[in-house]
């Protein structure tokens, strides 16, 4: 979603600015801009598109001085237009923000009778209409941004500048997340750290519902009601990090590659190799003594989740209810004292799962967390934190955190299952050992295949639409694959159960239409292979990813045959998610889209 910088400092900063927001470049915007005071003037320049164009436009309009504030904007209210770009100004006021103001028709109004004259189609601009309002009323800037403050209904995060203050920025948090950088005689706004990381370590962030003063030398922060509240604050990991493709087209490719990596990583942290056993603390998760567990993330995470219902009801025999967090809440699940809720979120601020894991929260469930975010406000507001360490993930289609989330689960699963006494310490062992093999067989695997791959995707680009199909484990791998290809490509793809062929699916079936089955030589084998010969019987062009066995068994003539190692069934999903990756990858590579930052997409989803 929308990226907030501010800098007070010692030295211009309007290219500071600039270098900030291509940090949060990987959040996906369509707009973007800055604006500084300079002289007791408050100046901006804005520009659509990508910030190379903004660049350009300070290259000819160089813009002065040493406070500012800076946005890269995801529409929501109104075309991403340069009149809609952020910051939004106002008789000496300056507004960045990202979120949405769900009252803002009626503060609009309100302000329009008043003889307010908008200039935008934004929801942001009545913030800064406001703030101008109660300062024309005699309000000084710290009580004209409090009593704005409670005006606005939603989620927001905001930087705002008064032409006034020249030596001032303030900040507020409602919902979507916003970090203070402390520096030496300079100060820092960022959404996340990561924007943060070239100027400081040193961050605190602020929680919901806080507003915050920042100068040179302070930092003062307030709660809803206005009284002045001290947050602790911490060296972040965010800020070790290099956001750079090294010698890769695109941040996905390299991501992509970095899974042998970053999962040997994170497996190296919840297992113990030399015992053969998992090791974590699940913290108030006492899996023994649960009737039942409550899972809720959304897109990517949200299938990875019902992977790992799928591991958890077959290992450790603990039912899983798992809805995608736009819905969760809504449905008003019975929620009992024998459960317990898990979240899973690469940022660990998607807004939809944060309220969410709010409504476990309000009926007393422990809650677990599964994020690659440690600071972020679900892993704050979680019981038990369980990290993916795939480092920042800057391709707004997921990858490696896909594969890590998977990691995490698959461990989540094995030490439920030794809690209840559903998973034998041998089975454990043969399980532990087939995750301890999964990296080496990345590199494996990447190797092999993606030169066949690549040329098998210059072939499937010719297609309007795809079907992929799976079952157990695989039909979520399915949906993963059919949402990779959609969301880079833009070629319409859908995602099935092969057993629900018949039920619907089989009537689009034609030359036309590639179907990618994604079948290793498991206990569903010989079912999904019925289902290709359905689709072969109707002329369907069959993409058969698979394994060695799978290969040799499998009875038809196909478009082309994926085949990678057999693994252990819990290594399966996690190995085969490199080819549905693949493949969408190379598709939209050679259809030419925005493979880093597709067009409507954001990488973290702050608003509902």
């Amino acid at each position: 979603m929308c990226g907030i910088v501010g800098i007070v400092g010692k030295r211009e900063v309007g290219t500071l600015l600039v270098d900030a927001l291509k940090r949060l470049e990987y959040r996906g915007y369509d707009s973007a801009g800055i604006a500084t005071i300079n002289n007791g003037e408050l100046g901006r320049r804005r520009a659509e598109g990508k910030l190379v164009n903004l660049e350009t436009r300070l290259a000819d309009e160089p813009l002065a001085g040493t406070v500012g504030i800076g946005h890269t904007r995801w529409a929501t209210h109104g075309a991403p237009t340069e009149r809609n770009a952020h910051p939004h100004f106002c008789h000496g006021v300056a507004v960045v923000h990202n979120g949405i103001i769900e009252n803002f028709a009626v503060l609009r109004a309100e302000l329009t009778a008043k003889g307010a004259e908008f200039h935008s189609q934004t929801d942001t601009e009545v913030v800064a209409q406001l703030l101008a309002a109660y300062r024309s009323e005699g309000l000084a800037a710290r009580e004209a941004m409090h009593k704005a403050l409670s005006r606005l209904e939603g989620a927001y995060a905001l930087a705002v500048l008064f032409e006034d203050q020249p030596d001032m920025i303030l900040g507020a948090r409602s919902g979507p997340p916003l970090a203070v950088g402390h520096g030496e005689g300079e100060m820092f706004l960022g959404s996340d750290a990561i924007a943060l990381a070239p100027f400081t370590d040193k961050i605190t962030y602020l929680d919901d519902g806080d507003w915050a003063v920042v100068t040179r030398e302070s930092l003062e922060i307030y709660d809803h009601s206005g009284a002045l509240v001290e947050r602790q604050s911490q060296i972040s990991r965010g800020t070790a990090y290099v956001v750079d493709k090294g010698n890769h087209r695109h941040f996905m490719e390299k991501e992509i590659h970095e899974q042998a990596e970053v999962v040997s990583h994170t497996l190296s942290n919840y297992i113990d190799f030399a015992e053969g056993k998992v090791r974590l603390d699940t913290g108030q998760l006492d899996f023994a003594n649960l009737d039942r567990l409550a899972m809720s993330a959304c897109g990517t995470a949200y299938y990875a989740g019902l992977i790992g219902k799928y591991w958890f009801e077959r290992f450790a025999r603990l039912p899983v209810e798992i809805d995608v967090a736009s819905e969760f809440r809504y449905r008003e699940m019975p929620l009992t004292g024998r459960m317990a809720a898990m979240f899973i979120s690469q940022s660990g601020e998607t807004a939809d799962t944060l309220a969410s894991l709010r409504y476990c929260r309000d009926h007393s469930l422990p809650i677990g967390a599964v994020v690659n975010v440690r600071e972020s406000t679900i892993a704050r507001e979680s019981d038990a934190v369980f990290p993916t360490l795939a480092g920042p993930e800057i391709g707004v289609a997921s990858t490696k955190a896909f594969t890590c989330q998977l990691s995490v689960l698959a461990a989540l699963s094995m030490i439920a299952g030794r809690e209840r006494g559903t998973l034998s310490p041998e089975d454990e062992s043969v399980m532990v050992q087939a995750l301890v093999e999964a990296p080496r067989l990345f590199n494996e695997v990447i190797r092999d295949i993606e030169p066949q791959i690549e040329t098998l995707s210059r072939e499937l680009a010719r297609f309007k639409d795809v079907l992929y199909l799976g079952r157990g484990t695989n039909f979520p791998l399915a949906l993963e694959g059919a949402l990779k290809l959609k969301e880079i490509s833009y070629i319409h793809a859908e995602g099935y159960a092969a057993g629900e062929l018949k039920h619907g699916p089989i009537a689009l079936i034609d030359e036309n239409m590639p179907v990618i089955v994604i079948a290793p030589h498991d206990r569903h084998f010989e079912k999904t292979m019925s289902n290709m010969q359905e689709v072969a019987a109707r002329g369907g062009q069959i993409i058969l990813i698979t394994d060695e066995k799978g290969a040799e068994a499998a009875p038809l003539e196909t478009m082309a045959t994926i085949t990678l190692p057999v693994v252990h069934e819990i290594v399966a999903p996690i190995l085969h998610a490199l080819p549905v990756q693949l493949v969408a990858y190379h598709t939209a590579v050679f259809m030419g889209t925005d493979v880093d930052q597709p067009r409507n997409l954001a990488k973290s989803v702050t608003v509902e």
